[in-house]
C-alpha cells in the first residue's frame, strides 16, 4: 500500500507543479479551483456510500448505542489539544496546528483540507502528520499493545476502521474489534466538519 501511497503522491506534486508554472496558461483556473473542488465532494461521497452499503458495521455501531461515542469524542479532543501545544512548543500557527491534529490520521483527507485553509506548506504538513499517524500505529502495535489494549485504537485514530483494523485486532485481541471500528467510523466523520470548524477561528 505504501509504494502506491507514493506513487500517487509523486504524481500530485507533478500535477501541482505543472498546474503552478503552466495551468493558467492552458487551464486558466479550472484545475487549481473547480478540480479541487470536486475531488474533495468526490472523496466524502465514496466515503458515505461505503459507509452505507456495510449494513453489518452500521448494525453493530446501533447496537453498542451512544456510549460507544466516548471513545472516539475522548480521542478527538485529546488530539486537538495535543496539536494546541504542538502549535505552541514549534510556533506554527495553532489553528493550523489544531486542524491538522483533527484530521485524526486521514491524510487523504486532512492534507487538502488544510491546503485549502491555511496554505500549500502547512497542507503538506498535514498529510505527512496524519500519514505517520497510521505509520506509527502498524510499527508500534506490538509495544502499545502492551501498555493498553486501547492504546493503538487511540493512536490509530479514523484509521482504526480499515487500514490498522486486522493488526489491531491480531494484537488487542477480538473483544477490541467494535470499539477500534465504531472509534475509526465516528472520527472520519467528525474530521471534515472539525477541521473546518477550526479553520473558522482563524
Amino acid at each position: 500500500m505504501i509504494k502506491y501511497i507514493l506513487a500517487a503522491l509523486a504524481c500530485g506534486v507533478i500535477a501541482g507543479y505543472l498546474d503552478n508554472n503552466y495551468g493558467n496558461v492552458l487551464f486558466g483556473s479550472f484545475i487549481s479551483n473547480f478540480m479541487f473542488s470536486f475531488s474533495l465532494i468526490l472523496l466524502l461521497f465514496v466515503m458515505g456510500f461505503a459507509f452505507g452499503l456495510d449494513k453489518e458495521a452500521m448494525a453493530k455501531i446501533r447496537k453498542t448505542g451512544l456510549k460507544i461515542l466516548i471513545f472516539p469524542f475522548s480521542v478527538a479532543l485529546g488530539s486537538i489539544l495535543g496539536g494546541l501545544v504542538a502549535g505552541l512548543i514549534l510556533n506554527i500557527n495553532v489553528f493550523a496546528s489544531m486542524a491538522i491534529s483533527a484530521g485524526f490520521g486521514w491524510y487523504t483527507l486532512a492534507g487538502p483540507f488544510v491546503w485549502n485553509f491555511f496554505g500549500a506548506e502547512l497542507g503538506m504538513l498535514g498529510f505527512t502528520v496524519n500519514f505517520l499517524r497510521e505509520l506509527l500505529t502498524i510499527a508500534t502495535i506490538s509495544l502499545t499493545a502492551k501498555i493498553d489494549k486501547y492504546a493503538p485504537i487511540a493512536l490509530g485514530g479514523a484509521t482504526t476502521m480499515d487500514t490498522t483494523l486486522p493488526i489491531i485486532v491480531r494484537y488487542c485481541g477480538s473483544d477490541t474489534l467494535i470499539t477500534a471500528f465504531s472509534s475509526g467510523f465516528t472520527l472520519s466523520i467528525i474530521a471534515p466538519f472539525t477541521i473546518i470548524a477550526i479553520a473558522t477561528l482563524k
